[in-house]
């Protein structure tokens, strides 16, 4: 039986801020049970929703000594749909509405987690043949490995893997508030370590010491060799590309599923969605109060509005978007700029345009189900789960060929009548622009061929089972 520990800063239901949750949340539950013993381990946020909080049961307490300072730390523990979720207290780090706050705190917050939840292992009846750290939160625990526990011989022979789910957040601050929270020494912060151009960086040292790195897409994983997308880390990702794999993340297909999904107007399948899919759009249109018409193409855009999404690329050519024979649904926050590009035209173009400037889940489920469309025109997208619930829903993704969008959607082949939506490579409004236009036009005057990508595309499997299967042959490797 392995045992394999996940240790990140957030996790479906309990505190989510972005995809990492739901991996960590979802993940764990598709592994074989019968050789793999995968449990969770988080920080008990003072946020997580009471419900959750009064099932959890006391396990231990101790101190644990971060450089100068003597913590307290509270492990409690609660079973989750099959899975075992360890969560690490104490009130001083873990207090607060959100998260994250202040970079500088983070960075002690999760100094302290990091070295918390490997203290906590000894007392857990569960000693990890790997322990699978998610992001730069969790970039310090392969360097604790091989520093402060390296004498403890129940950590020896302890595996570790570091998952990058978006290079951009790196956790990165100067040496010496660094060397102070994290009570490394001084050996520890050279350009071959933590050291990145003058400050210490926590995903680096997860980079450079942990066994194995892993990201959220094939793409993703050589784009990141490169320095448009390397975030100044691309050269140690080339040092490191003989122990870097992608694996695309997956979905929950109980979750995201037309057939049974109670936030959707009216359910389908892969084989009733003709009749009523089309349901969906017509109740959205009306909800939102836009012209009711259900031959009308309408796209749709679930995102933070920032500019990683592509967004200035929308912003450039909105007006030719928005024609007549088209209907755009958005829903997300974020820039105010692109917050008010959207309310604008929704005032503009009543009929046509809704722009949803907040989040909300039940909508999102709505607008996969009712659109014909769904656009994302991503810069970069490590992995990006939104074109996989499109696809779930029978809504064809135009994309960007980037990251896990390029290894997720198959672009349309008239020639060959295959894939399962349509993308464009350059980054480039006018580019983009064209293949909404053909996208449309296939839609209005190909309609068979359309139907024909709804199949393909409902068809697609991107459930957590395919990842599960492609990280239970990475553990057995290591």
């Amino acid at each position: 039986m392995k045992k394999v520990l996940f240790i990140a800063s957030e996790c479906v239901p309990f505190i989510k801020t972005g995809g990492l949750a739901d991996v960590v949340g979802s993940l764990p539950k598709y592994f074989n049970k019968d050789e793999f013993d995968v449990r969770v381990m988080i920080p008990k946020y003072q946020s997580i929703p009471e419900e959750y909080k009064q099932k959890m049961t006391y396990v231990t307490h101790f101190y644990i000594n971060l450089a100068w300072r003597s913590q307290y730390v509270g492990i409690m523990m609660m079973e989750y749909e099959g899975v075992k979720v360890y969560f690490i207290d104490n009130e001083y780090y873990f207090s607060g509405w959100t998260p994250y706050g202040d970079i500088k705190f983070d960075l002690e917050k999760f100094a302290f987690f990091s070295k918390a939840a490997l203290s906590a292992l000894p007392s857990l009846d569960f000693r990890p043949d790997i322990i699978h750290c998610h992001d730069w939160q969790t970039g310090l625990i392969p360097v604790y490995i091989k520093d402060v526990f390296a004498q403890n011989p129940f950590y020896h022979g302890i595996k570790t893997i570091m998952t990058i789910h978006n290079l951009k957040f790196q956790g990165v601050y100067d040496m010496k508030t660094v060397k102070d929270f994290s009570g490394l020494s001084a050996y520890y912060f050279a350009p071959d370590k933590l050291e990145a151009y003058g400050d210490a960086n926590y995903l680096k040292g997860g980079i450079v010491y942990a066994d194995y790195v892993t990201t959220v897409s094939e793409t993703y994983a050589e784009e990141i060799k490169m320095p448009f997308y390397g975030e100044k880390l691309d050269g140690l990702i080339r040092a490191r590309s003989n122990s870097l794999c992608g694996i695309v993340n997956g979905i929950d297909y109980k979750e995201y599923d037309p057939a049974t999904d109670r936030l959707i107007y009216q359910n389908y399948n892969a084989r009733t969605w003709r009749k009523e899919k089309i349901k969906n759009k017509t109740a959205l249109q009306q909800e939102l109060g836009m012209e009711v018409d259900p031959k009308k193409f309408m796209v749709g855009i679930v995102s933070r509005l920032t500019d990683q999404k592509g967004l200035d690329l929308v912003d450039y050519v909105i007006e030719e978007i928005c024609a007549p024979d088209l209907q755009l649904v958005v829903l997300g926050t974020g820039t105010p700029k692109y917050e008010n590009l959207f309310r604008h035209y929704e005032w503009k173009y009543k009929d046509r345009v809704s722009a949803s400037i907040y989040y909300n889940n039940e909508r999102s489920h709505k607008i996969y189900a009712a659109c014909d469309a769904f656009l994302m025109p991503s810069l970069f997208e490590p992995c990006g789960l939104s074109q996989l619930m499109s696809l779930r829903y029978g809504t064809l993704p135009i994309v960007r060929e980037t990251g896990g969008l390029k290894d997720t959607v198959v672009p349309y082949n008239e020639f060959e009548s295959s894939g399962t939506g349509f993308s464009f490579c350059n980054y480039n409004a006018h580019e983009m622009l064209g293949t909404i236009r053909y996208a449309k036009h296939i839609y209005y005057d190909r309609r068979r061929e359309w139907n024909k990508m709804v199949d393909r595309a409902m068809a697609a499997d991107f459930s957590w089972n395919n990842s599960a299967k492609k990280y239970e042959q990475l553990y057995y490797s290591l």
